[in-house]
């Protein structure tokens, strides 16, 4: 198995001594806005069923959505869900509008260069794509010059463009891009494989004439996110133990299960290194 910047965090976590739901005094920065104020304001998908999504009651819902509340649970806080994108949740959190990034954002060193995320990491995915059933795709190199859709902002995008020489016709978010598959405007969806795989098992029959065939390629450790800045402060020190303690207690996995989706090999490795 290969995600991102693990690097022995298991070792440091013993360190922290993270005694579960324990919380951290206010102090300096974020922590001061967020006790002033009462409430933790996390950036989330809503397009990204089912880690972010607008449930039939019209409220945010799945995986991250739960993880946020666990998140203002622990601060003795109030919970604000603000709906973001794949190109505009950063700009989000560097202008203060967000305080926290739970939106599966991949980690990369381009990213740890404006925000600061978050080790452990707490998910990882892939590069793949959802294709129309008879295109004549069996290999990445065979979407060269063709039309494959994907949002904008995503790091596969210039990735599959560059190595496989596929044209990408990025739009604001999933909906956008899934409407335009759809409408065929392209032969494919350009995404993580864990969302692609959600799709596909959701049973919806729109997409029973699609397939993911590619091999997953590129994973990818998914990171939370707070301000540059504090990531070595009390606030970023704060968020490593919380992360950590869903990895020693499983808690992840339990959030996993309880959205009916398919167990995820990294999880499993995350809770028994850390526990």
């Amino acid at each position: 198995m290969k995600w991102q910047l693990i690097k022995g965090a298991a070792l440091l976590s013993l360190a922290w001594g993270l005694v579960a739901g324990t919380v951290v005094p206010a102090m300096a920065g974020t922590f001061d806005k967020i006790k002033e104020r009462g409430k933790l304001v996390v950036g989330v998908k809503s397009d990204y069923k089912p880690w972010g999504f607008i449930d039939a009651a019209g409220n945010l819902a799945g995986m991250e959505i739960d993880m946020a509340h666990d998140v203002a649970h622990r601060l003795g806080v109030k919970l604000e869900l603000i709906p973001v994108q794949t190109a505009n949740r950063i700009e989000f959190l560097q202008q203060g509008k967000i305080d926290l990034i739970i939106a599966t954002m991949s980690d990369n060193p381009k990213r740890r260069e404006t925000v600061g995320i978050i080790e452990p990491l707490y998910y990882a995915g892939g590069t793949n794509a959802l294709l129309r059933k008879g295109v004549g795709v069996s290999s990445w190199q065979d979407v060269r010059g063709k039309k494959l859709c994907g949002t904008q902002g995503a790091y596969y995008n210039k990735r599959v463009a560059e190595l496989y020489g596929a044209e990408i016709i990025a739009f604001a978010g999933n909906p956008e891009a899934m409407n335009a598959l759809l409408g065929g405007n392209c032969i494919g969806f350009v995404q993580d494989s864990t969302f692609i795989g959600s799709t596909l098992a959701s049973g919806d029959a729109k997409w029973a004439d699609f397939e993911m065939t590619l091999p997953t390629e590129d994973e990818q450790g998914w990171g939370i996110a707070v301000p540059l800045a504090e990531l070595n402060g009390p606030y970023g020190d704060f968020m490593r133990k919380v992360v950590t303690d869903w990895h020693r207690s499983g808690k992840l996995i339990d959030i996993e299960r309880k959205w009916g989706i398919k167990a995820s090999p990294f999880l499993q490795t995350m809770n028994k290194m850390y526990r």
